[in-house]
């Protein structure tokens, strides 16, 4: 008797995903940038590191839910981007209260920022790149990321949806696999 599995194939491994790693590097970026740049004792330190936490915590939540659940895959992923829009406007707030400059997206800056984040997804990377950098350029530099996650993330969301409608849910999947087993075992039923 061979029983069919595949109704529950694995899922969840969220560390090849490149929407976990890029949130990863946001969270590492943010969690230094707060507790750099701002003032001890402000409420925005621990929203910031929050939201960023969010936006990457979620995506774990949403892969290991995806063996299950597509709906709440898709929940998941979209309270990580919604997290993640929080946290970009934190950091549009800094830089407009302070006067300091977010980068247009012909600034030569951004430029090569955007080149260099689309080739990084390694939160090492900018662990150490950040701490030569100003305020003004490590918010730029994490509004930038925080961009090419939101694309990453809304891809992301595309391809669930798409696979729940070529797939089916859960409950298909295990329908599917019960008429399987039914067909190939009949003295079983």
């Amino acid at each position: 008797m061979q029983i069919d599995n595949s109704f529950l194939p694995l899922r969840g491994n969220y560390k090849n995903l490149l929407a976990y790693q890029k949130a990863e590097c946001i969270y590492d970026i943010t969690f230094y940038f707060a507790n750099t740049f701002l003032e001890k004792g402000d409420r925005t330190i621990d929203q910031m590191v929050q939201a960023a936490r969010s936006g990457k915590q979620n995506i774990v939540e949403g892969c290991a839910a995806s063996t299950t659940s597509k709906e709440t895959e898709i929940k998941l992923i979209n309270v990580a981007k919604a997290s993640l829009q929080e946290l970009l406007v934190d950091y549009e707030d800094f830089l407009r209260v302070r006067d300091l400059k977010q980068w247009s997206l012909q600034d030569p800056r951004y430029l090569q920022t955007r080149k260099v984040t689309c080739e990084h997804n390694d939160s090492a990377y900018y662990r150490e790149a950040i701490k030569q950098r100003s305020a003004e350029t490590i918010a730029n530099i994490a509004i930038t990321l925080i961009h090419q996650e939101d694309k990453m993330l809304l891809k992301y969301l595309e391809a669930i949806k798409a696979q729940f409608v070529q797939q089916g849910g859960i409950r298909e999947e295990m329908t599917r696999a019960r008429l399987n087993y039914r067909q190939s075992n009949p003295k079983a039923n």
